[in-house]
C-alpha cells in the first residue's frame, strides 16, 4: 500500500506542475495588457510601461512563471493588481463561502443520487424505476443557471421563502448563512444527482446478477439485507469514480451560481477578476479550483483499496 500511495503522490504532483504549465501559458496568452487595463485608455505609454515594469510583467516568460511557483510553495500569491490587497487574503475571505456551498451540493447530490439509485435498481422496469429514470433525463438536460432562476422565481418571489441572493456572511448564524446557500446548492446538485443516480442504478443492476447476491438469498437474507450489506459496497466503484469527477464539475459550476446568485465567493472572484484583466488573481483561483480536483482524485483512488477488497493495490 505505501509503495501505491507513493505512486499516487508523484502522479498528483507531476499532475499540479502540468496544470501549472497550462494554466501560466494560457492566460498568458490571453490579449490586452494588464497595466493598459489598470491605466485606462487615455493613459500615455510612458505611465503604462512604468506600471508593467512595477508589476513585472516586462519580465520573460520563464521568468515569471518561475516566480510565481516560488511563490507558490512559500504561499506568497502576490498582490491583485485591482485590489491592491495579498491574493492570498482575497482567496481565503472567498473560500470560506465556496466550500460550504460545493459541500452541500456534493451531500445533495450524493443523497438524492443514491436513493434514487438504489430505489431504481430494487424496482427495476416497474413503474418507480421508470418513473424516477424519466426524471433524471429531465435533470441532466436542465441547465443549472436555468434551474436556478425557476427555484428563484418560485421560492424567492412567489413564495418569498428564500432570498434571491447575497450572503449575510456565518457571524450572523450559521443557519441563516446555510437558507442563503440553499437555493444555490440545489441548482449545482440537481444535474450532478441525476447523473450520478444513473450511474448507481446501473453499478446496483451488474451486482445484483452476481452469483454471491444469489447465493446470499439462498442462505435466507432478506432483500433489503443483501441490498444494502452487501450489493451496495461492491458497487461503489463506478460510483465513487464519478463522484470524484463530479466535484470538478460542482467547482467549475459555482462561477456561474455564485454569479446568478450574486454569491461573493470564489467563482464570483474569479469572473470580476476575469473582466478586470487581473490575472494574478485568476491565475491563483484557477491552480487552487485544480489542486483541490486533484487531490479529491487522489482521495478516490486510495479508497477504492479500502471499499473492494477484490482489488489489488497493483491493479490501481
Amino acid at each position: 500500500m505505501s509503495v501505491f500511495v507513493l505512486r499516487r503522490v508523484l502522479t498528483l504532483l507531476a499532475t499540479l506542475v502540468g496544470a501549472s504549465v497550462i494554466i501560466f501559458l494560457v492566460l498568458d496568452a490571453l490579449p490586452g495588457n494588464a497595466a493598459q487595463m489598470l491605466m485606462g485608455a487615455d493613459a500615455s505609454p510612458d505611465a503604462v510601461r512604468a506600471l508593467t515594469v512595477k508589476l513585472g510583467l516586462d519580465q520573460p516568460l520563464a521568468v515569471r512563471y518561475l516566480h510565481w511557483i516560488k511563490g507558490l510553495l512559500v504561499g506568497d500569491l502576490g498582490n491583485s493588481y485591482v485590489y491592491g490587497t495579498p491574493v492570498a487574503s482575497l482567496i481565503v475571505e472567498r473560500l470560506v463561502l465556496t466550500i460550504p456551498l460545493a459541500m452541500m451540493s456534493m451531500l445533495i447530490t450524493v443523497t438524492l443520487a443514491l436513493s434514487a439509485g438504489i430505489y431504481t435498481a430494487a424496482n427495476h422496469n416497474k413503474l418507480g424505476d421508470v418513473g424516477v429514470m424519466s426524471l433524471t433525463q429531465i435533470g441532466i438536460a436542465l441547465p443549472n443557471f436555468w434551474f436556478a432562476i425557476l427555484l428563484v422565481l418560485l421560492f424567492s418571489v412567489r413564495l418569498q421563502w428564500l432570498s434571491a441572493g447575497g450572503f449575510p456572511g456565518w457571524e450572523d448564524g450559521v443557519w441563516l448563512g446555510i437558507k442563503s446557500l440553499l437555493l444555490p446548492a440545489v441548482s449545482l446538485a440537481v444535474v450532478q444527482a441525476a447523473i450520478l443516480a444513473r450511474v448507481t442504478r446501473s453499478a446496483v443492476l451488474e451486482v445484483l446478477r452476481e452469483d454471491f447476491v444469489r447465493t446470499a438469498r439462498a442462505k435466507g437474507l432478506g432483500k433489503r439485507e443483501v441490498l444494502w450489506s452487501h450489493v451496495l459496497r461492491n458497487a461503489m466503484i463506478p460510483v465513487m469514480t464519478v463522484m470524484g469527477l463530479q466535484f470538478a464539475n460542482l467547482l467549475a459550476g459555482t462561477i456561474v451560481i455564485e454569479n446568478v446568485f450574486y454569491l461573493p465567493g470564489l467563482g464570483r472572484l474569479i469572473f470580476q477578476s476575469i473582466a478586470n484583466r487581473d490575472l494574478i488573481v485568476v491565475r491563483n483561483c484557477v491552480m487552487l479550483l485544480a489542486t483541490m480536483v486533484v487531490i479529491v482524485n487522489f482521495v478516490v483512488d486510495v479508497l477504492y483499496a479500502f471499499v473492494d477488497p477484490r482489488i489489488k493495490v497493483h491493479d490501481l
